[in-house]
């Protein structure tokens, strides 16, 4: 079945929750859906689902307020299907090409040195720091040269403060996945895209998945009424990953959409604002989330935010 013919007739049951508002004179029920991000291969989603829920409520017990007790909750599962595809194609890191001579895939190479340059401009780590992570390398310095990216990749990883050298690397192969290897995106879209039927919905989604999200709410064909789609530690402004989506533009069936960063998160660097993701309405940006999480890009360190917390239970009606 293509993809085209899948989501026209995917949707999934109701459930009957209590307290949420009407959507262009629907006034039925809206239901949660939750797009999770990359490196969930082999957890159990029913454990990721409840944790996810668990934060939020810990983010809606700041502000004095609680989830409707009847919320009707999806959380579409991808992680096995991309740690599949992340095997079939065995896309080369930067660390396999150093310690075991694979071979350099000059397409993916472009797009880290694209994705990399970025994070390093926004994170401030300068020409300098990337040289000391170079060394006294003979080759030439530019964006076709592995070594060069990865020493930019390193100089990020030492001086950002937050995230590692093997996160960057494995956040790069399965955006440049999702965004370019045949199959990859229809077989991940189907399986989200299912679980967001033309009920009233708030789409929340994390890290790739907000990527996931944004395309199937930009190119799906049915009566989505999504009620707010909210972002959080998005990479969607970092231009060689906005580009994948060209032309850009404001989901039709979302009725707004808030995005919410940590400015410590090397991968919500950009704001998604009119500068890194032009789109009319504008998408309203939230810069003053303190991810207390390691890296400063887990969930946990975003659900629980309160004002994160409050723009979802707005949406939901609770």
């Amino acid at each position: 079945m293509d993809r085209r013919r899948f989501l026209s007739i995917a949707g999934a049951g109701l459930a009957t929750v209590v307290g949420t508002k009407s959507f262009a004179g629907d006034d039925r029920p809206a239901r949660l859906v939750f797009v999770h991000g990359r490196s969930q291969q082999g957890l159990d989603p029913n454990v990721l689902k409840a944790s996810w829920l668990d934060t939020l409520r810990q983010g809606a017990a700041k502000n004095n307020r609680t989830l409707p007790p009847q919320l009707d909750v999806a959380f579409p599962f991808y992680g096995d299907k991309l740690d599949d595809f992340a095997r079939k194609y065995e896309i080369p890191l930067m660390t396999d090409i150093q310690t075991k001579g694979a071979g350099v895939d000059t397409d993916f190479l472009n797009f880290q040195a694209e994705v990399a340059e970025q994070m390093r401009s926004k994170a401030g780590i300068s020409d300098v720091e990337v040289q000391e992570q170079f060394g006294t390398n003979p080759t030439e310095k530019g964006p076709q040269n592995w070594a060069w990216v990865q020493a930019i990749i390193r100089a990020i990883d030492r001086n950002a403060g937050s995230v590692s050298q093997s996160f960057i690397e494995k956040f790069m192969r399965d955006v440049y996945l999702y965004t370019s290897q045949p199959g990859v995106q229809d077989a991940i879209d189907n399986l989200v895209a299912e679980k967001i039927d033309e009920s009233p919905c708030v789409v929340v989604g994390h890290s790739l998945g907000t990527v996931v999200a944004y395309h199937i709410l930009r190119t799906d064909r049915r009566a989505l009424k999504v009620r707010a789609f909210v972002t959080v530690g998005s990479p969607l402004g970092i231009r060689a990953i906005r580009d994948r989506f060209r032309p850009i533009g404001f989901p039709a069936k979302t009725k707004a959409w808030y995005n919410a960063f940590d400015p410590r998160d090397v991968v919500a660097l950009y704001p998604l604002d009119e500068s890194n993701f032009p789109v009319n309405p504008s998408i309203e940006n939230y810069a003053s989330v303190l991810n207390a999480t390691d890296n400063r890009h887990g969930i946990v360190g975003y659900l629980n935010d309160p004002q994160v917390a409050k723009h979802i239970l707005d949406a939901l009606g609770a």
